[in-house]
């Protein structure tokens, strides 16, 4: 693995890809295609034009696809989208410490996820336990930090079951064929709220958003009342966030094309749904599948990924959370499975899976625009790209 000579301070990025299995590793079966990634690849990241030098890579071939920081961003944490690990139908997560001085990676351990190919991974506000949903094992699962960083086995874990949504989203674009994932149950994203005491995730193929009252002694989840919020059949849920007032909740579907807005009750961890909205340009017709959404630091602004139309949607927030489609803002790649800011908010970084790179966007702060910068970075099947300013490590 290459050494970086960095010194401290620097704005360090750590970008997951679809990897596939190394030769020197123990047999392992990824469950998509051969990846053209290495694992978890490092960079530098210029703070003023936003351009990105590699300093290492850290090999893994079992496709490290999310990657999650703990708030001290002294550890890294990868789920590691396999459907196999040896005789096991489980994928696994790792744990890695982070070198103050250089952003390096060491491995701490690896431990089985709780079911089959891990797609998200993020950790409870407490820092006392990591979240992961896996997708192709229709779970999620809760594994509880260990004082070094490490993680131990699972403390719990849940399988979705109920009645799968149809191959035809509700509010498809006119012309789609878009179907991913209503074979069979798909947990797609887990995360916490920003109280802690309730945990939400999303079931792609049964159309559902599930609420957890979460117990932050034992690491256990127990349904709320109602335990569920159905979304429109067929559409998907993929992933969520949080307004930064805690007050709104902002769901997107891969296979609807859309935006659901919720009004979210943190006392009792309800959600109400009060607006819908599409990604996409008024008049387009044929496939796409959404991917990521996120909300700008400042609450003013949502953003939401296409894939297939290859773009950014951009929306306004109003005063009491609605959403106003803006405009939409070309990739310049292919597939942007993800996508994330830097830690001024002034950048914003595509992950572009199907093209094999990541290309850096100026944001303006006041309109909420995007502007390529003309910076591509060449990584194999990108997915998640996350950030790490060593300086704060201080």
């Amino acid at each position: 693995m290459a050494q970086s000579t960095e010194p401290k301070g620097s704005l360090m990025a750590y970008v997951g890809t679809f990897s596939s299995p190394l030769r020197d590793m123990p047999p392992t079966q990824v469950d998509l295609p051969p990846g053209n990634g290495r694992g978890i690849h490092l960079f530098r990241v210029d703070r003023t034009t936003g351009t990105m030098t590699p300093c290492g890579v850290y090999e893994l071939g079992t496709s490290p696809s999310c990657l999650a920081l703990n708030a001290a961003g002294t550890r890294l944490y990868s789920a590691n989208e396999t459907d196999r690990v040896g005789e096991n139908n489980e994928g696994t997560m790792s744990a890695f410490a982070i070198n103050r001085s250089d952003g390096q990676l060491e491995l701490l351990n690896t431990v089985r996820s709780g079911g089959a190919g891990p797609t998200y991974v993020s950790v409870h506000p407490s820092g006392r336990f990591l979240l992961v949903a896996n997708y192709f094992g229709g779970s999620v699962s809760v594994l509880p930090i260990l004082p070094d960083g490490g993680l131990g086995p699972a403390t719990d874990v849940k399988q979705d079951v109920g009645t799968l949504g149809p191959t035809k989203a509700t509010n498809a674009p006119p012309g789609s064929f878009a179907f991913s994932g209503h074979d069979r149950t798909h947990a797609h994203m887990i995360q916490a709220d920003p109280s802690g005491r309730f945990v939400l995730h999303v079931d792609l193929g049964l159309d559902r958003i599930y609420v957890w009252k979460f117990d932050d002694r034992k690491g256990t989840l127990t349904s709320n009342d109602p335990a569920t919020v159905s979304l429109p059949p067929g559409d998907g849920p993929r992933h969520f966030y949080f307004h930064p007032n805690g007050r709104w909740f902002y769901s997107i579907q891969e296979e609807g094309s859309n935006v659901v807005m919720f009004d979210y009750d943190d006392r009792m961890g309800r959600l109400n749904p009060r607006q819908t909205i599409s990604t996409l340009p008024a008049g387009f017709a044929g496939s796409n599948f959404c991917s990521e959404i996120m909300v700008s630091a400042d609450g003013r602004f949502l953003y939401a990924g296409n894939r297939l139309h290859d773009s950014i949607a951009i929306f306004s927030i109003g005063t009491a959370g609605a959403l106003t489609y803006i405009r939409e803002e070309w990739t310049r790649g292919n597939y942007p499975r993800s996508f994330n800011f830097d830690p001024t908010g002034r950048f914003l970084y595509a992950c572009n899976q199907r093209s094999d790179n990541i290309t850096v966007f100026r944001v303006d702060r006041k309109t909420g625009g995007l502007t390529f910068t003309g910076h591509y970075t060449p990584v194999g099947n990108p997915s998640i790209i996350v950030f790490l300013d060593l300086a704060k490590m201080d």
